[in-house]
Parts: C-alpha cells; sequence; structure tokens
C-alpha cells in the first residue's frame, strides 16, 4: 500500500491520532493546537481519505493495520500511544492485537467493536457508500454532519464538522472502509489487548453510543472509562479541552509508569 499523507506538531511523547470512517487528518485540529506543547501530535489520513492514495483493492482491517504500522516505521519506530475515534478507534484495536509491541498505549473515543456485531448494523455500514454515489460527498455530509454532535452544538461546529467530510469522502476508499468495519466484531478479542488503555465517549454519541464504549472498558483488561459531558460522536472536536485534558494526563502517568 502507498505511503499515506499526515500531519504533525510539535515534540515529545508520540500521540498517533486516527479519524473515523467520515473524515481525515482535519478533524484533529484541535489536539495538534492543544496538545503539541508537551507530545508530537501526529494525524493520517487513512488511505483513500484526504491527501491519501486510493488503495488498489480492498484492505480489510488487517491491511489498514499494516498501514498504521508504517508510517510508525517512517515515523521513527519508536513505539506511540495510539488515538482513535470511531472507525480509527476499531483500527487502533486491530494494531493494539497485532503489533502491541508498538503501543505505548491506546485511546479509543467513541468506538465500538465494528460494525459486524449484528446483522442488521452491518447491513446500515455497507449500505452507506451507495447513499453517498447517489448524494454526493456534499449532499451526502450536510445530512450526516449533525448526528456526529450533540443536540447542543452550534451552527458553526456543525459547518465545520460538514466541511471536513465534505472535503475528505471518496467513494473507493469509503467503500473500503465501509466494507472492513461491515466485517469485524472483535468483541471476544477484546481481552486479549495487553496495552494501557483508555476509553472517552460523548455522552450525548448516538452513533455508536456509550453502551460500545462500556463493552470496550468492560473488555479490555484495566481499562479506564470517562464520559465525557455534552458531546456527541465525534467528542474530540465538541469537547477538545476535556478530551485533552484526559488524553494529556493518560499519556503523562503511563510515561512515569512504564519508562
Amino acid at each position: 500500500m502507498a505511503a499515506v499523507h499526515y500531519v504533525e506538531q510539535g515534540e515529545g511523547p508520540t500521540l498517533l491520532c486516527l479519524h473515523g470512517i467520515g473524515s481525515s487528518s482535519g478533524s484533529f485540529a484541535r489536539q495538534l493546537d492543544g496538545l503539541a506543547d508537551a507530545h508530537r501530535v501526529v494525524a493520517w489520513d487513512a488511505p483513500g481519505y484526504g491527501k491519501s492514495a486510493d488503495p488498489e483493492m480492498a484492505p480489510g482491517l488487517p491491511g489498514y493495520a499494516d498501514a498504521v504500522v508504517g508510517l510508525i516505521a517512517t515515523l521513527g519506530g519508536e513505539r506511540v500511544h495510539l488515538l482513535g475515534v470511531s472507525w480509527g478507534g476499531v483500527l487502533a484495536c486491530q494494531v493494539a492485537l497485532d503489533h502491541p509491541e508498538l503501543l505505548r498505549s491506546l485511546i479509543l473515543v467513541d468506538a465500538s467493536v465494528g460494525s459486524g456485531r449484528t446483522p442488521a448494523s452491518a447491513a446500515a455500514m455497507r449500505a452507506r457508500p451507495g447513499d453517498l454515489a447517489a448524494q454526493g460527498p456534499e449532499a451526502y455530509a450536510r445530512e450526516r454532519a449533525p448526528r456526529l454532535l450533540s443536540s447542543a452544538a452550534d451552527a458553526d461546529l456543525v459547518g465545520e464538522v460538514n466541511a471536513t467530510m465534505a472535503h475528505s469522502l471518496r467513494l473507493p476508499g469509503y467503500r473500503y472502509a465501509a466494507e472492513a468495519m461491515a466485517a469485524t466484531d472483535l468483541t471476544g478479542r477484546l481481552a486479549q489487548i495487553a496495552v494501557p488503555t483508555l476509553v472517552l465517549c460523548g455522552d450525548e454519541d448516538t452513533v455508536t453510543g456509550p453502551e460500545q464504549s462500556w463493552v470496550l472498558a468492560s473488555g479490555i483488561r484495566d481499562a479506564v472509562y470517562v464520559s465525557v459531558r455534552g458531546a456527541g460522536h465525534q467528542a474530540n472536536i465538541e469537547r477538545p479541552e476535556a478530551i485533552n485534558a484526559w488524553v494529556a494526563s493518560f499519556i503523562q502517568i503511563i510515561e512515569r509508569l512504564y519508562r
């Protein structure tokens, strides 16, 4: 798979951020700005998203995980703190399962075990690329963006999420990512994750919801669960101060405990 595009800011322990299925590196602007004073913050465009090239064939979740491993090597090969939002969280779990030796910690934001957990959720995920093809990225983003935030989100924030989604999505990448999600259910493998884990979820997340985050937190040994008040599915955008504070504190603890 071709090298992926990424942006980075700051120096310190590396925090590698993986975006959701309808987004790109642009969704981590508040983490790049808010955490770069003490961390090397890196945000990727997944294969088929943003400025990264489209994959030549469907990677499946293990293939996306290999792309993350390749990026870690590009960044110098040292262990990273891996943060994933939504689909990025599912992918981050796959990396933790396949390559725990590359991670200092795992941070999951509004994530899930994958859409393959039920036939209905798998079918709904597989239907999304068809909706994108029928509507086009701008109309599709306008419809979906409000669902990613809480009911109290202002129009400017909804517009920002809308614009990021519209500029990030392309059919090949979205189709491949949706199929990877639909084919994945990590429920039975959570106990195998042996990386210090923080699970964060907006209390108004109506996409994956707190229930799915709790499945992750209860299934991963010694995981810490935090409910983020006043945030929807993209808590890192809607409540960046809270997310950044928890992330920074968790990284600081891990860096001190596991030198």
